[in-house]
């Protein structure tokens, strides 16, 4: 696996991507949301009720005024209890619960930008209650790397038409942030992630992994923020 060198390149090219989600750090607000056991106001009756899921994500960035809400990579997160999406095949077994991406939190129809210049490699609407949703996945290569970016939680008129193959363009809008009713019944937000590997798969990746599978899974899916460089505006 050639995680060390994708890791350089994105390090050695960062001051050339393009925002994956409009930030402007000298007037807007990032704010870190934590989705873990040390969280005490992620109740049961709160994660089951998506609209009441919502709200708390909107009053947590509307009354301390942050333009967005981010955290997630590598997160042990009990907020997945809401969804069999996330449950064992068979019971006793360990579920899956370790994030593999970064969630990004803001308002419906947030425009989604591609960081850099691929095409589009597959894409579908997961739709089951916790699931992605509308996903879109590119493929890149950076000095000589593959690598693909993961895109969940989307609108459904961001596949309308949508072909594999497509050449994308740095900057280019490629989608939005979907409704609950088409995000896989989340709160808005967007789930960015990185594959080393898609072993195969189209359309879909796992977001999230069971704990005694990571050191596989975080090393297939590198941290983000390589490309966000987000977290040092927390």
């Amino acid at each position: 696996m050639q995680t060390e060198q994708l890791v350089t390149a994105l390090l050695r090219h960062q001051q050339e991507f393009h925002p994956v989600v409009s930030f402007n750090p000298a007037t807007d607000k990032l704010l870190s949301l934590d989705f873990t056991d040390n969280n005490k106001e992620l109740t049961a009756e709160l994660l089951e009720d998506t609209s009441k899921f919502s709200d708390y994500i909107n009053h947590k960035l509307q009354t301390t005024n942050h333009k967005l809400g981010i955290g997630g990579y590598a997160e042990h997160r009990t907020v997945y209890s809401r969804s069999k999406v996330f449950d064992a095949g068979k019971p006793g077994e360990e579920p899956r619960r370790l994030h593999l991406g970064v969630d990004i939190w803001s308002d419906a129809g947030t425009k989604v930008f591609a960081p850099l210049g691929g095409m589009v490699h597959s894409f579908a609407f997961n739709n089951h209650f916790g699931d992605y949703g509308v996903t879109i996945i590119l493929l890149h290569q950076l000095d000589g790397v593959p690598f693909y970016t993961l895109y969940g939680h989307l609108s459904l008129k961001d596949i309308e038409g949508l072909k594999e193959g497509a050449y994308v363009n740095r900057g280019q809008i490629i989608a939005h942030l979907g409704e609950p009713n088409e995000n896989g019944h989340w709160p808005p937000h967007l789930h960015f992630q990185l594959i080393m590997d898609m072993q195969m798969k189209k359309g879909d990746y796992p977001g999230v992994c069971k704990f005694s599978e990571k050191e596989f899974y975080l090393r297939n899916c590198p941290d983000p923020d390589l490309i966000l460089q987000l977290n040092k505006y927390l």
